[in-house]
């Protein structure tokens, strides 16, 4: 009886040590490439590190599968194409630290005018001029769960209020229903919701039309969550900034109109690309491998929309 086979997306000897008792091939899944005969007995898969559709026809090609464990927060790229009975995990913890740094760094940049001091560098101009602190600012943050609490981790030193919402209230938390009465007290309004249905397009014309004057919106979550054409009518009136490091469409083609907009910081989706993600997606690989080994419960599976 041969061991159960994983593919992973990397050498099997970056998880420092290689659980027993499965075997192991790196693939990584390319358009155009044909698939080894080995996928046919591949149990547990890990894509890598993407956002695009392609490991949806590689999963349709995995008769053995019985795990797919993505190495990304969201899973909404893959969700639909996994089999009924096959468990879904997604990476949650692994972008924790990476995420809220950026989050820290879109904030900091976008208040204290950062862009406008690197395009006055380049054309070698000194300009001066006074902006927004953090300090003292209410900062809601809309998602509250384990990304939003590194989030409120790193806000805190800089002597910020922390405003929590999530789906359901609970102690120190508000529900998603109390958004609307929120929104007009905030200074910053920071998007961590997970892609879903009812996610999607829930910063409308409306939403932001109840943000106070001058607050900054910065959206973390997923590029759908916000209406795109809502948000570029709400930077042309000046009333509203923006820092984002996820659009709609992705990549943002250029002659988009948001390319244009004012008010605007933009990042291409790298809110959770960096050296600290390797670490920490290595040492959870390897504990969920080490469980499926053994037979034990894995953790991050993902049930409903979350």
């Amino acid at each position: 009886m041969t061991d159960p086979l994983v593919y992973l997306p990397f050498e099997p000897a970056r998880l420092g040590e290689v659980p027993d008792g499965l075997s192991y091939e790196v693939f990584k899944a390319t358009p155009g490439e044909a698939l080894p005969e080995s996928v046919r007995d591949v149990e547990f898969y890990v894509p890598a590190y993407r956002f695009d559709g392609y490991d949806s026809e590689v999963i349709a090609e995995m008769p053995s599968i019985k795990v797919v464990q993505t190495m990304t927060a969201g899973v909404e790229h893959v969700r639909p194409y996994v089999p009924e009975g096959v468990r879904l995990c997604n990476g949650r913890g692994i972008h924790d630290a990476s995420t809220a740094e950026m989050t820290l760094t879109l904030i900091l940049a976008s208040l204290r005018g950062i862009p406008q001091f690197v395009r006055a560098q380049d054309n070698a101009t000194w300009a001066p001029t006074g902006r927004p602190a953090l300090a003292d600012k209410r900062v809601l943050i809309v998602g509250y769960g384990q990304i939003g609490a590194a989030i409120e981790a790193r806000l805190l030193p800089f002597e910020v209020e922390v405003v929590r919402v999530a789906r359901r209230a609970k102690e120190g938390i508000h529900p998603i229903d109390q958004l609307p009465d929120l929104l007009p007290y905030a200074d910053v309004v920071v998007l961590i919701v997970p892609g879903t249905a009812a996610t999607t397009g829930m910063v409308d014309a409306t939403f932001l039309s109840r943000m106070k004057d001058g607050a900054l919106l910065v959206n973390m979550a997923r590029g759908p969550v916000v209406r795109t054409d809502a948000l570029v009518e709400a930077l042309h009136t000046g009333r509203i900034h923006a820092a984002i490091d996820v659009v709609d469409p992705e990549p943002l083609p250029s002659d988009h109109p948001l390319w244009q907009a004012p008010n605007l910081l933009i990042a291409p989706h790298v809110g959770g690309a960096t050296s600290a993600m390797w670490p920490r997606a290595y040492r959870l690989i390897r504990e969920q491998l080490k469980r499926y080994a053994a037979g034990e419960p894995l953790v991050n599976v993902m049930t409903g929309d979350y």
